[in-house]
C-alpha cells in the first residue's frame, strides 16, 4: 500500500490537566468541514475526525481499516481491474466507484493535506506520519468538487513542531517495519520536518506454479515539510512526498470457471484437456486434470493456481505549496498550489490456472495540476469563504490482454486520457442568534475529458507486437476481421460537463450540550469515455458515459449528554441518478449509466469516558438502497451481461455496519501504564459488482482486534502487541466475475488471516 496521509484534528486535553477536568470536558475535536476550523459538535454535516492517537489507540495503520470504525463506509483495496494492490475502491452510503483505472473518476475524493488526490491507485495506503483523519459523508460538492458526490476522506500530516517520533515493528509473515520523523528547526520563521517509513511482510497466498508469495508488501516513503512565517499574518507551507512499492501481485484466488464458455473451451484443447473438444457448446470434461480448465482448478483460498507473471508496483509523488495572509481581523486571502505524479503497473492471471484464459498486464501514468484560491470571510455573525479551482490531469496507458480465443491472441491498447476543469464557488453562514444558524452555497464547475487511442487485436499471444495499424475494423464483423485493424479511431474525442451543484443548511442549539440540524446537498461527477475495448465499436467511435449526479437531504443532531460522553446521529435519504455502473460487454467491461437508485439510511457514534481510564466507543450504520428505474444500454444491438435489475442491490452496500470498542488503563507502578484494548466490528453481506454475482459476493462477517500496549510515563516509550482478526474469519475483500462471458472466470481476493504485530515508539 502506499503511504501518506487532510485537514481535521483532535486538540488533546494537556497531560497536566486534572483527571476530574479531563473527564469533565471531552476533548474538543477541530474539523475543516466548512474550509475553517470548528468544532465537530457545532457542524452541521456528519462527519467523523479521529486524531493519531485514535488511530494507534485502536490499530488502525491504513486507509482500508477506516470501514472497521467509520458507520456507512466502505474502503476497499486490490481494484480488480487494474491488478494493483494500492487501487482504492471506496464508498460513502452507497456512493462510490468499483472501477480505478484512469478513465473513472472516484466517487469519493480523497485529499492529503487539502490536495486533491486525482486517481483512486494510491488511495489505499498506510498511515505514516499522520495528524488526523476526518471523513465527511454525504455530498460535498459545494465546498470540496470534484468527485465527492458520496463523500470525501481527508488526511493531514504533522506539521514542524509536532514531536520526534521513532516507530519500530516486527510481526507475523516477517513483517518489519521502521518509521522516523524528525523537526529541523531552522530559526524563528523557518521550521522544517522530515520522516522516512518502511515496510515489508511476505504475501499470505503462494501460487503452486513458482511458489512466489502474492500480497506482499515492500514499500517506502519520504516527506519533508517547511513552514516560513516572514511575519505574524503570513504564512508558506511547502510539502513535498515520495512514495514507492514494489510487490510480486494481488492475492487472488480461483473461484469458479464456467466449462461451457469459449476461452475455458480452448485453453483447454490447447492444453490438451482428455475429452476437450472445440468448437462449443461441448463444455470442458469434469475430470481432475491441470490440463482442464473445469472446477477441479480451485486450490483453496490461499493457493493461487496461474502461471501468468504477478506483480503489482508503483510511484507516487508531489509538491503542494500552501500560502496564507491574514490581511485582517476579517479576511483571510489563502493559495494551495499542486502538482502530483503518479506511476503504476497491475499483471494478473486472471483465470488463476495454468491455462491461457484471460490475463492483463497494466502500465499507467498520470500527471496532475491544480490550483485553488480561497477568500475566507469573517464578519462576525456571519463567515463564508469564497474561491475558485483549477485542475488539469493527464495520462497514458499501455493494457496488454492476453487471450484463449481460437489461436490465442493478445489485444494491445495505448490510451491517452485527459481532463481539464474548472470551478468556483462560494459558501456562507449566517449566526441569526446564539442558538440558530443558517448556510448555504453554490459551485459551478465545467469539466473537458478527452480520449485518444491505439488499440487492435494480434493474432498469436506470443507473436511480436506489429506496427499500429492504419484501417478500422468493421463493426460486427467476424473473426477474424476484428485482427490487425483499429477498434476505434485513433482521432482525439472530446467530451465537456457542467453543473452547478448546491447545498443549505439550518442549525439550532437548543442548549450547551444539543444541537441539531437539517442539510440539502447536491453532488456531481462527470462522465468520460470508456477506454477498455475488444472489438469495433459502432462508427469506431469510443463509448461515452454521463455525468452522475446525488441529491441528498440529512437531519441529525451532536450531543454531550453526559460529562465525557458524546453523541452524534443522522437520518438521510439520496436521490442517485445516472449511476455509473461497470457492466460487460463480451469479455469487456464497460461503464454505462445504469438508471436511478434512493438510497435511505442512518448514523450513529457514541464515545463516552466515565472516568479518566476508561474510553468507549461505538458506532452504527445502517443503508437501505434499491433501484427505482434500470436503463436498458445496448451497444450496436448487444446487450452487455452482468447487469443490475430493479431487484439488485447496489455494489458495496451492506445493510448494517456497527463498531464497539473498550479499552482501560491500569497503573501497575506510578511509571507505567498497561493499556488492554478490545475492538469488535460487523459488516452485513455486500456484492462486489452491479450484476450481484453470488460467486463472489461477502457473507456477513464480524471481526475481532485487540492490543495490549505498555507505556512508560517517564521515557515516552510504549509497547504495543496487537491481534488483528483474532477469530480468524475466512471472508472475500475484492472480487470479478466474467462466467457471463467468453472468458468465463471468476476470481477474488481474501482477507490476511489471523495476525499479530509487535512495535515499539519512542517520542523524543
Amino acid at each position: 500500500m502506499a503511504c501518506l496521509a487532510a485537514p481535521a484534528w483532535a486538540q488533546d486535553v494537556p497531560s497536566d490537566t486534572p483527571a476530574d477536568t479531563q473527564v469533565a470536558r471531552q476533548d474538543t475535536i477541530l474539523v475543516t468541514a466548512r474550509r475553517r476550523e470548528e468544532s465537530m459538535q457545532d457542524v452541521p454535516v456528519s462527519v467523523t475526525a479521529v486524531s493519531a492517537d485514535d488511530l494507534e489507540r485502536q490499530g488502525i495503520t491504513n486507509t482500508v481499516e477506516l470501514d472497521q470504525i467509520v458507520p456507512n463506509l466502505q474502503f476497499a483495496t486490490y481494484g480488480t481491474l487494474t491488478g494493483n494492490n494500492s487501487a482504492a475502491q471506496v464508498f460513502i452510503r452507497g456512493i462510490g466507484q468499483t472501477d480505478a483505472t484512469p478513465a473513472v473518476d472516484p466517487g469519493v475524493g480523497i485529499y492529503i493535506d487539502e490536495v486533491y488526490m486525482g486517481r483512486s491507485v494510491g488511495g489505499a495506503m498506510d498511515f505514516r506520519d499522520i495528524a488526523s483523519v476526518q471523513v465527511l459523508r454525504g455530498p460535498q460538492g459545494t465546498l470540496f468538487g470534484r468527485n465527492t458526490i458520496g463523500g470525501a476522506v481527508l488526511m493531514s500530516t504533522n506539521e514542524p513542531g509536532a514531536g520526534n517520533t521513532l516507530r519500530l515493528g516486527v510481526g507475523e509473515d516477517n513483517l518489519y517495519e521502521g518509521f522516523i520523523a524528525l523537526d529541523v528547526p531552522i530559526s524563528e520563521e523557518l521550521e522544517g520536518r522530515v520522516s522516512f517509513g518502511a515496510r515489508q511482510r511476505d504475501g499470505y497466498v503462494t501460487r503452486a506454479f513458482d511458489g512466489v508469495d502474492l500480497g506482499n508488501e515492500d514499500t517506502w516513503t519520504a516527506q519533508g515539510t517547511v513552514r516560513w512565517e516572514p511575519s505574524p499574518d503570513v504564512s508558506f507551507l511547502l510539502r513535498g512526498d515520495y512514495s514507492k512499492e514494489d510487490e510480486n501481485g494481488s492475492p487472488f484466488v480461483f473461484v469458479e470457471i464456467n466449462e461451457s464458455q469459449l476461452f475455458p473451451i480452448i485453453g483447454s484443447v490447447v492444453g490438451g484437456c482428455p475429452g476437450a473438444s472445440f468448437p462449443p457448446p461441448t463444455p470442458v470434461p469434469m475430470i481432475d486434470d491441470p490440463r482442464c480448465a473445469n472446477d477441479f482448478q480451485e486450490m483453496g483460498p490461499f493457493t493461487n493456481g496461474g502461471t501468468y507473471p504477478a506483480s503489482s508496483t508503483l510511484e507516487n509523488g508531489g509538491l503542494a505549496l500552501i500560502a496564507e495572509w491574514d490581511v485582517s481581523d476579517t479576511l483571510t486571502l489563502k493559495s494551495i498550489t499542486s502538482a502530483r505524479t503518479l506511476e503504476w503497473t497491475g499483471s494478473r492471471d486472471a483465470d488463476n490456472t495454468p491455462l491461457l484464459v484471460l490475463h492483463t498486464n497494466y502500465d499507467s501514468e498520470s500527471e496532475q495540476f491544480s490550483q485553488e484560491f480561497q477568500t475566507l470571510f469573517d464578519l462576525g455573525s456571519v463567515t463564508g469563504v469564497a474561491g475558485v479551482y483549477y485542475f488539469d490531469e493527464s495520462s497514458y496507458d499501455r493494457l496488454i490482454v492476453p487471450l484463449g480465443t481460437p489461436g490465442t491472441s493478445y489485444d494491445t491498447q495505448r490510451v491517452n486520457l485527459g481532463t481539464e476543469a474548472w470551478a468556483a464557488f462560494t459558501d456562507w453562514t449566517w449566526d441569526i442568534s446564539d442558538a440558530l444558524s443558517v448556510g448555504g452555497g453554490l459551485r459551478y464547475t465545467e469539466e473537458d475529458k478527452t480520449i485518444q487511442g491505439s488499440l487492435f487485436n494480434v493474432a498469436g499471444v506470443n507473436s511480436p507486437e506489429p506496427p499500429i495499424p492504419s484501417t478500422l475494423c468493421p463493426f460486427g464483423g467476424p473473426p477474424p476481421t476484428q485482427v490487425g485493424c483499429l477498434f476505434i479511431s485513433d482521432d482525439e474525442f472530446t467530451q465537456s460537463f457542467s453543473s452547478l451543484t448546491g447545498s443549505a443548511s439550518i442549525q439550532y442549539r437548543w442548549t450547551d450540550t444539543f444541537m441539531t440540524y437539517f442539510r440539502f446537498a447536491q453532488g456531481f461527477k462527470s462522465g468520460g469515455f470508456n477506454q477498455r475495448y475488444n472489438a469495433a465499436t459502432p462508427g469506431n467511435v469510443p463509448i461515452a458515459f454521463d455525468e452522475e449526479t446525488a441529491e441528498s437531504f440529512e437531519i441529525g443532531f451532536k450531543a454531550n449528554p453526559a460529562r465525557g460522553m458524546r453523541l452524534n446521529g443522522a437520518i438521510f435519504t439520496t436521490k442517485y441518478d445516472d449511476i455509473q455502473l461497470t457492466y460487460r460487454l463480451g469479455v469487456v467491461p464497460l461503464l454505462f449509466n445504469a438508471g436511478e437508485a434512493t438510497i435511505e439510511g442512518a448514523e450513529l457514534e457514541w464515545t463516552w469516558s466515565p472516568t479518566a481510564d476508561l474510553m468507549l466507543d461505538a458506532s452504527m450504520g445502517y443503508l437501505d438502497a434499491g433501484y427505482d428505474s434500470i436503463n436498458d444500454p445496448t451497444v450496436g444491438g448487444t446487450n452487455p451481461t452482468a447487469v443490475a435489475t430493479l431487484d439488485s442491490k447496489l455494489p458495496f452496500v451492506p445493510d448494517w455496519t456497527w463498531h464497539v470498542g473498550a479499552s482501560y488503563t491500569f497503573h501497575p507502578t506510578p511509571d507505567f501504564e498497561l493499556i488492554p484494548r478490545i475492538d469488535v466490528s460487523f459488516t452485513d453481506a455486500i456484492f462486489f459488482d452491479a450484476g450481484n454475482s453470488t460467486n463472489i459476493a461477502a457473507d456477513e462477517v464480524t471481526l475481532v482486534n485487540g492490543s495490549l500496549t505498555l507505556v512508560s510515563l517517564g521515557s515516552d516509550w510504549r509497547l504495543a502487541l496487537h491481534g488483528h482478526n483474532l477469530t480468524d474469519e475466512l471472508y472475500p475483500v475484492a472480487g470479478t466475475s466474467s462466467t457471463t462471458t467468453s472468458s468465463g472466470y471468476a476470481e477474488v481476493i481474501n482477507a490476511r488471516p489471523r495476525n499479530f504485530t509487535l512495535s515499539f515508539t519512542l517520542d523524543f
